[in-house]
């Protein structure tokens, strides 16, 4: 059984930092396209980035310098470091699983991601 889950949202004040985490299990983390995308409320779902089998990340521009994708293989987890959180931060944050079919994981993800999470809610706020 394949399995993500997400951890780690929260409410958080504007300004601060966050870690989100995401659990895999079922699956081999060595040649697979990860990432993450969120989903704020009104709006269409969107990647932030993602990471490939060995650890080349790909960001959506307009999130560069804000998150910072990474992956773990040994111990099968993706994480998403959240900088300087505003309040249009605010989303369910989804951790995303796909073969690697395109040139990057961020089109590959995009295109044909296979498997998600639930996701974990992240409200920024004073």
């Amino acid at each position: 059984q394949v399995e993500l889950v997400e951890s780690g949202g929260g409410s958080v004040q504007p300004g601060g930092s966050l870690t989100l985490s995401c659990a895999v299990s079922g699956l081999s983390l060595s040649s697979i396209c990860l990432g993450w995308f969120r989903q704020a409320p009104g709006k269409e779902r969107e990647v932030i980035g993602t990471v490939n089998s060995i650890g080349r990340t790909t960001y959506h521009a307009s999130v560069k310098g804000h998150f910072t994708v990474s992956r773990d293989n040994a111990k099968n987890t993706l994480t998403l470091q959240i900088n300087s959180l505003k309040s249009e931060d605010t989303a369910m944050y989804y951790c995303v699983e796909g073969p690697s079919t395109w040139r990057s994981c961020l089109s590959s993800l995009s295109s044909e991601a296979r498997y998600w999470g639930q996701g974990t809610q992240v409200t920024v706020s004073s």
